[in-house]
């Protein structure tokens, strides 16, 4: 099984990815390494701040390397938020159907309510560059419109609407059921 984790900055995307490596111990693939490598071998001119062009970058070499591991019957868990709300239009069913998909977001309300303990969080996993940029407006945009998208594209969204560890924990025992 692949499992895909996507959402806005900040959500626990990374958090929830290594949650579910240390139970399930699938491998486990940074979206975010990826384009860091990229960028930083040359391969690519694209910046960290191109999210739309790095979507467009990214997603086809992701895709084939989740192609890859179904067809090597390889579990996988694939993080980030590189993720375009149509991906499923790139795969056929037969690969859709060994995928979980699972888009996190946030509540306006729980932004407004959290948005001191949600920053705090930002390097619970890995390093992050400097965040003095997010504020909770563009929190509750960028999560608005990743709930939006996904839900038009008839995803599913898991959205944060109270304690972050509960929803999380939900989830975990979610997918742990499934596979």
């Amino acid at each position: 099984m692949v499992i895909i984790i996507t959402g806005t900055s900040h959500t626990g995307k990374t958090f929830l990815a290594q949650r579910l490596l240390e139970r399930l111990h699938y491998p486990y693939l940074s979206i975010d390494h990826l384009k860091m490598g990229l960028i930083r071998s040359g391969n690519t001119s694209l910046t960290p701040l191109d999210d739309d062009e790095l979507t467009a970058y990214l997603w086809p070499i992701v895709r084939e390397m989740i192609k890859t591991a179904i067809e090597n019957d390889q579990d996988l868990i694939v993080e980030g938020c590189y993720i375009p709300f149509d991906w499923r239009k790139d795969l056929d069913k037969e690969y859709a159907e060994k995928i979980r998909f699972i888009c996190l977001a946030f509540s306006e309300e729980y932004i407004r309510e959290s948005f001191d303990v949600i920053k705090s969080h930002g390097c619970d996993i890995e390093s992050r560059l400097d965040d003095g940029w997010l504020n909770p407006k563009i929190l509750i945009e960028e999560n608005r419109r990743y709930i939006e998208g996904f839900s038009q594209a008839g995803e599913e969204v898991t959205v944060i609407e109270s304690d972050y560890e509960d929803s999380v924990e939900k989830l975990l025992g979610l997918v742990t059921e499934i596979v």
